[in-house]
């Protein structure tokens, strides 16, 4: 078809684009309103945008397509890559929930598609990698990870644990560390 009014062409839909109305991306030309991610169909801008070759995206779709995968690497806040959890690890999960879960269906139903199997020792919800801090070999919620004693947040620096519960170097001290002689057994020696 013929170049008539002398304008570039559209990435997209390959129709004239005006002046008014282009927008630039990696020396490409877009109408507005075709500048939309590729997956999603969301607007687009220049903070939102990602390219891979002749292909824009949002930068979450980008993410998902061309970015890393595996466990620990999301899409979003606490994703974790889809792949089928391991049999073993469905009914391991299943078994270590012996008390009632005061969690509404839709947590569950996320467990279940994510494939959570994490449970935090102090409050026996699930534990997604966002919000996942391990210590004495288990996960616990961010918000969990406090002193079991004084309720002081706990850090790597500042944890100790004893008999799976955490404790900060205080009171640990303070309710498990050695004690002193002071006066017993000790004898004042008169010469």
């Amino acid at each position: 078809m013929p170049n008539w009014g002398g304008g570039t062409k559209c990435a997209a839909c390959e129709k004239t684009v005006y002046h008014a109305e282009e927008i630039q991306c990696n020396g490409r030309s877009f109408h507005k309103t075709c500048f939309i991610c590729m997956a999603c169909r969301k607007g687009l801008d220049s903070t939102t945008v990602a390219a891979h070759e002749s292909e824009i995206y949002c930068k979450s779709c980008y993410g998902k397509k061309y970015g890393p995968k595996g466990y620990g690497y999301g899409q979003g806040a606490g994703a974790l890559s889809s792949d089928p959890v391991a049999p073993s690890l469905k009914t391991q999960s299943h078994t270590s929930q012996s008390q009632p879960s005061s969690t509404n269906s839709n947590s569950n139903k996320f467990a279940q598609k994510f494939g959570s199997t994490d449970h935090c020792p102090r409050c026996s919800k699930a534990v997604y990698a966002a919000e996942k801090v391990l210590s004495a070999g288990k996960p616990w919620h961010k918000t969990c990870f406090r002193c079991a004693k004084c309720g002081k947040g706990l850090e790597s620096t500042t944890v100790t644990d004893k008999d799976g519960e955490l404790y900060c170097k205080v009171c640990y001290a303070k309710n498990f560390g050695p004690r002193g002689l002071g006066n017993l057994g000790v004898t004042e020696e008169t010469y």
